[in-house]
């Protein structure tokens, strides 16, 4: 009897819980098919139309703009220098290397609304602008802590005796970092710039801080929210996640077919 019940409630409560995260994806996902006036809040009906202009609400694309070239601006300066970060943690040894193993992850375990009021001090104390470049920077700070845990484990993984052979073939240490190293190291770079972008892009309260005048995909959404979200906002989002569905089941696809050439090796 219990071996039963365990059976049916593990999958019943994890089938719970996926419904439960898909929901809002779902409402999102509807109401950008509907045939919103001025607020979206209620169904009127099934149109089309917001599908075929997604700029239609003022301002909607010009967040969406800010905010992936922001996104990807923070994530490339990010991966860059956590990459070179996590590789020099794993691979050398220095007096303060557990202190900078600390300082690394303080950024993930410090509140959002701190380090976005602690950036803004920063930035006021030495006369910035608020914008674009304070909303990057803010961003690269707390992106490369998720850059280094993710590349760091994937440092940790590889055999240093691969370089040792590339060095006894004659190869340069620049030779056998970009032939060697960074190809390994490529899927776990790969990830940390997916999820550094995840991040960038989502982010509101550390955004708000430190943004003045910008306004980005999420400050757009709170804005509006007060008034009901536009149905192209919907269409935004919706096409966000179909991409990101995307990429996933194509890493997954690729992965798959990877192991299967080199189980029939």
């Amino acid at each position: 009897m219990k071996n039963s019940l365990g059976r049916w409630l593990v999958p019943v409560i994890g089938g719970l819980a996926f419904v439960f995260l898909l929901v809002p994806i779902a409402y999102v996902f509807v109401f950008s098919f509907n045939d919103a006036g001025r607020t979206n809040l209620t169904w009127r009906g099934f149109t089309w139309d917001n599908w075929r202009n997604p700029c239609g609400a003022p301002e909607v694309c010009s967040a969406l703009g800010n905010s992936l070239q922001i996104g990807a601006t923070a994530t490339l300066i990010a991966v860059v220098l956590g990459t070179a970060i996590a590789i020099g943690l794993v691979r050398y040894r220095f007096k303060f290397n557990a202190t900078a193993n600390m300082l690394i992850f303080l950024p993930l375990a410090t509140p959002e609304v701190v380090l976005g009021a602690s950036l803004l001090a920063q930035f006021l104390n030495v006369g910035a602008e608020l914008g674009k470049g304070t909303i990057i920077i803010a961003h690269t700070v707390f992106c490369i802590s998720f850059v280094v845990v993710t590349v760091k484990a994937r440092v940790a993984s590889l055999d240093p005796k691969l370089e040792e052979a590339a060095a006894d073939l004659y190869a340069s240490p620049m030779q056998a970092f970009w032939r060697v190293t960074f190809p390994l190291l490529l899927p776990g770079i790969v990830a940390a710039g997916l999820l550094s972008f995840a991040i960038s892009f989502d982010d509101f309260i550390i955004t708000n801080f430190n943004s003045g005048n910008v306004d980005t995909f999420p400050k757009f959404i709170y804005v509006a929210a007060t008034r009901g979200i536009p149905a192209q906002a919907n269409v935004i989002g919706s096409a966000m996640f179909i991409v990101a569905l995307l990429i996933v089941i194509g890493g997954q696809v690729l992965a798959h077919r990877r192991r299967k050439m080199l189980a029939a090796r």
